[in-house]
């Protein structure tokens, strides 16, 4: 289940809500800068690392080595769900191989947020995800949730706090690191999180050889990709459907079925390009009733209308066999909505998504208009139902990213979902 735009597309609610017809929900990529949020009844739940299938016990939520892991977000959501009386002990295991954010990470977040791309801040949530994520391919410096349990961690940690506080001073930084404060912190979050780590490449992979299913949970939106989203205003890891394999350690030949979740309109974070962005009265009303706040920073979205170009660039790019268009009410109480089909740039149509940055900060939209229903749709259950203007809206979005959709969200709760025929 891939976020097809940049992010936030409320794939936590769908995969909750398809848990219930799978053995096993995956995390392979990104870390606590993902926020997914499910609503059950009046119960809602923020999770940030941990797998939104959590909810159903009979499920095993994996978090696979593609992810870096802050030890002390996940134990903090664990506290929660326990609060809540959810036991995760039988049904949560945690990659040996996946990184770990410190402390340094954090600090060196921080710093480098310090500058810009054009002005524009290109929007970490400081929780030092990039940072974690360049000592993992410059590997000198890299920690593993396996290498916690291993003699000479406590070196380890000494001889990386000792360089990192050179390169925090050479930054500007006079942030002290405390070796001994962080061996000790760290070794007892290992204590904790012991039961719960294991090698999970050959779990799944043992799963799929004796016929279980798999459900893999993407974390950020295609558009964050950090190799085909609009760099440098990306996440740190590959978030679109290429990279299910690298991340979960599961081959191309065991993905069967690729949906691709999107909301009604289109949101983004921090800074970056944004052809369709509305910066007057129907943005802000966007973003008031789809309450547009981030779920991990509480940060305002930037909102504007779909963009049909982007979703099917991501579409194409992550294998999609079919949509979910979710959060459809929110623009149920609008009088026309547009479509972006097209982009123009230098005096010509452009219907391919530009591969470089200043080229997509220079198109103009393209948009058609379809008049608004002006209907509460929250409590229709079948597509026959919507109104006309929602059917047209929804049957031009699909033409435009040649997918079919199968999916229809019009309320955060589960209950507020319409699948078209044989697609449950």
């Amino acid at each position: 289940m891939i976020g097809l735009q940049w992010g936030d597309e409320a794939k936590g609610k769908l995969v909750d809500l398809m848990t219930s017809q799978f053995d096993y929900v995956v995390r392979y990529q990104g870390g606590s800068n993902a926020g997914h949020t499910v609503v059950i009844g009046e119960q809602v739940y923020k999770l940030h690392h941990i797998p939104s299938g959590i909810l159903n016990s009979g499920v095993m939520n994996v978090i696979a080595p593609g992810v870096v892991l802050n030890p002390a977000t996940i134990l903090e959501e664990i506290r929660g769900l326990d609060q809540r009386r959810i036991d995760v002990s039988a049904n949560l295991r945690i990659s040996d191989r996946a990184h770990v954010v410190f402390p340094w990470h954090i600090a060196e977040d921080r710093v480098t947020n310090a500058a810009s791309v054009a002005g524009e801040s290109i929007g970490t949530t400081l929780r030092g995800i990039g940072p974690c994520y360049r000592d993992k391919y410059a590997r000198s410096h890299a920690i593993r949730m396996g290498d916690l349990y291993r003699p000479g961690f406590r070196e380890r940690i000494e001889t990386i706090v000792e360089a990192k506080h050179r390169a925090l001073s050479s930054l500007g930084s006079t942030e002290a690191l405390d070796a001994n404060a962080i061996y000790s912190e760290f070794s007892g979050y290992a204590q904790r999180l012991q039961p719960l780590v294991t090698e999970t490449t050959d779990l799944l992979l043992d799963a799929l050889d004796a016929g279980k299913k798999v459900l893999f949970e993407g974390a950020q939106g295609a558009l964050l990709d950090i190799d085909h989203g609009t760099f440098p205003f990306v996440t740190s890891s590959n978030s679109s459907g290429v990279g299910i394999c690298a991340g979960s350690g599961v081959p191309p030949r065991w993905i069967q079925r690729v949906l691709g979740v999107a909301k009604a309109y289109t949101t983004r974070v921090g800074g970056g390009p944004f052809p369709t962005e509305l910066h007057d009265d129907v943005g802000q009303r966007i973003r008031d009733l789809g309450k547009e706040y981030g779920t991990t920073t509480g940060r305002p979205r930037r909102c504007g209308w779909f963009d049909a170009v982007a979703v099917r660039y991501t579409s194409r790019l992550s294998g999609v066999s079919g949509l979910s268009i979710m959060m459809l009410d929110v623009l149920s109480q609008l009088p026309e909505v547009k479509i972006c089909v097209a982009y123009q740039l230098d005096g010509e149509r452009l219907e391919r998504f530009p591969s470089h940055l200043e080229d997509l900060r220079r198109v103009t939209p393209i948009y058609e208009t379809i008049p608004g229903w002006d209907t509460d749709v929250t409590q229709i259950r079948r597509m026959s139902q919507l109104p006309s203007g929602a059917r047209r809206y929804l049957e031009r979005i699909s033409e435009l990213v040649r997918r079919p959709i199968d999916v229809v969200s019009v309320g955060p709760d589960r209950a507020q979902t319409i699948f078209a025929d044989g697609a449950s």
